[in-house]
């Protein structure tokens, strides 16, 4: 976790940006500290059941592309992940050839309504103001198709613009306490289908156990009239 504070992840905010910077020095460290989290691979293992075969599937804050793109990618889906590290994007590209990654803020990009079958934020939110994150889950939410599915994974402490330090490197941190990531998605129109809480300490030195949530949502398909 972080020094006098809570951690990171995989927030994003542009290129040349602070979050950018960090996970640019992190680079495959991260995916060493993280890789462990048995509750992040038994969401993907939920999310690969509900699957249609050849989905297409965004993957916000793409990082290293392990373990999210890998295992999509793997299960034969056709995934996009979209990442502001530069290094990241480079190591994810080589790691996991059967994906696509693109360096570039999910916040500037054109997102067509109804083009993913899923879209999947782990822990990509952390460095954005609460507005900033409400934003960006109602475009995410109308980026997928009706029945599509939506997973967010986050830290849900109620703290924001914290400065501290994650992994040795500095950030700005911004969450909320987990039902106001459940307010979140309900608001951008999403189902709440589950909800998962876990504690997981990172591999790493100054890592400190930390709470972890996963949501799996849908987007319901519109209600016909008559």
């Amino acid at each position: 976790m972080l020094d006098e504070g809570h951690e990171g992840h995989e927030g994003h905010e542009g290129h040349g940006s602070p979050a950018a910077a960090v996970f640019d020095a992190l680079g495959s460290e991260y995916e060493k500290a993280f890789a462990s989290s048995a509750a992040h691979h038994a969401s993907l293992g939920r999310l690969l059941e509900r699957l249609e075969p050849g989905s297409r599937v965004l993957d916000v804050g793409s990082g290293t592309g392990r373990p999210t793109a890998a295992v999509l990618a793997g299960a034969g889906h056709r995934v996009l992940g979209v990442d502001v590290s530069p290094v990241m994007v480079e190591i994810a590209s080589r790691q996991v050839p059967g994906a696509e990654f693109r360096c570039a803020d999910v916040r500037g990009m054109a997102l067509e309504d109804g083009s993913f079958d899923a879209v999947c934020v782990y822990f990509a939110l952390l460095q954005m103001p609460r507005a900033e994150q409400s934003g960006l889950v109602r475009r995410l939410a109308r980026a997928l198709r009706p029945g599509g599915l939506f997973v967010l994974a986050t830290v849900p402490l109620d703290v924001e613009e914290f400065d501290g330090v994650f992994m040795g490197q500095p950030v700005r941190v911004t969450s909320f306490a987990a039902e106001g990531v459940v307010a979140l998605v309900r608001e951008a129109g999403l189902t709440v289908q589950s909800q998962d809480s876990v504690m997981f300490t990172p591999s790493h030195p100054d890592a400190r156990p930390e709470p972890h949530l996963f949501l799996h949502c849908r987007r319901e398909p519109a209600r016909t009239v008559g």
